[in-house]
């Protein structure tokens, strides 16, 4: 396997989009997709709300596509997808993206209409080794991901079930319909298969990561966020999601996504066969970040996990049941935790942190 790159740099307000600019082109952006393809535009709308370190942020957007235009990528396509707990086009508002789409006049397409693209089924040339057992009707993906390049767009965050969240978890939502959550008790063997599939059917695989604002303790949603400065990048989607992990004091072994991408070819995970380019020691910080639970993530880990409870999967999951427990993580998090706790961090970041300060006055 030939040796992964991933662009690392330190970046402030007042330079950020130019050093997305300068990010891609480290990471050698140009000769990672194919510019005959049309290019999907894969942001990372983990909570609808306004919240530091959770979302795509809009410079890490604007310069992204600044960097695909610089290198002729000029056929670009924004594709959000929805999840049962988060409102695509709420985020795709509040989140500041829509005049960075305006901007650039780049279409919006939504993977769960059928106007806009359908569900077909997919028989990998990889031997999954999850999505067989939990879709043994068969998987399905959307029909306009095949043939494209895909740019995933993640922060760097905590997750309760993963320990970290990055690329490869960004595949998740456009690659897996509303029944993902059936995945969550083989999720890091799910990731594997998702990136096994992306390098099957994308012409070309690229990723930025934002850690301006990143965010530890129980994610992906409710994190504790830590202004770090730092942006990232790679064609390789397990390099950039190793050392964006290292850098958040997680060993890349004891992380099971990219341990078994890395066995099976799909990608590099040991930093030590890792070219760092750009600022170079940055990849040597310790943020030593934790991963906690919340009251939802809780509930979730006992169910999904390996528990005297996970037997009941089925009839919680796998029937409409799954609703209460839809309703109770919304009521938990938008109703309770976001107007009790949520908004008092982001007015904090809003006045204290200059990333907050950009983002206040970004237009909407």
């Amino acid at each position: 396997m030939k040796k992964a790159k991933v662009a690392i740099l330190k970046t402030t307000p007042g330079t950020v989009l130019k050093d997305y600019e300068r990010l891609c082109d480290l990471a050698d952006i140009k000769n990672s997709l194919d510019p005959g393809a049309k290019t999907i535009l894969k942001d990372n709308i983990t909570w609808h709300n306004v919240y530091p370190g959770v979302n795509t942020t809009p410079w890490q957007l604007e310069g992204t596509i600044a960097g695909l235009k610089n290198n002729g990528f000029n056929d670009l396509v924004a594709v959000h997808n929805h999840t049962v707990v988060t409102l695509p086009e709420k985020g795709e508002k509040d989140l500041k993206f829509k005049p960075v789409y305006k901007k650039f006049d780049i279409p919006i397409l939504f993977n769960f209409k059928d106007s806009d693209m359908k569900w077909i089924e997919y028989k990998p040339k990889f031997k999954t080794l999850a999505l067989h057992k939990i879709f043994p009707d068969g998987i399905r993906i959307p029909d306009y991901f095949i043939g494209k390049n895909i740019v995933q767009m993640p922060t760097v965050k905590t997750h309760s079930y993963t320990s970290y969240t990055g690329a490869l978890k960004n595949a998740f939502g456009g690659l897996l319909n509303y029944h993902r959550h059936y995945t969550h008790s083989w999720i890091h063997e799910t990731l594997v298969d998702l990136l096994a599939i992306g390098r099957e059917i994308h012409s070309g695989m690229f990723a930025t990561m934002d850690g301006t604002t990143a965010g530890s303790g129980p994610g992906p949603r409710t994190v504790v966020p830590h202004d770090k400065n730092i942006i990232l990048a790679s064609e390789d989607q397990v390099a950039i999601d190793s050392v964006a992990a290292k850098m958040m004091g997680f060993d890349w072994r004891k992380l099971p996504c990219i341990a078994l991408s890395h066995e099976n070819g799909l990608g590099v995970g040991d930093p030590a066969e890792i070219e760092i380019v750009g600022d170079v020691e940055a990849a040597n910080e310790n943020w030593k970040f934790e991963v906690g639970v919340n009251f939802a993530t809780g509930a979730g880990r006992v169910l999904w996990h390996d528990t005297p409870l996970k037997h009941l999967q089925k009839l919680f999951f796998h029937t409409p049941l799954v609703n209460l427990f839809i309703f109770a993580s919304e009521v938990y998090h938008d109703k309770l935790w976001y107007n009790i706790k949520g908004k008092k961090v982001v007015s904090k970041w809003i006045e204290e942190s200059p990333w907050g300060e950009l983002f206040n006055n970004l237009p909407e």
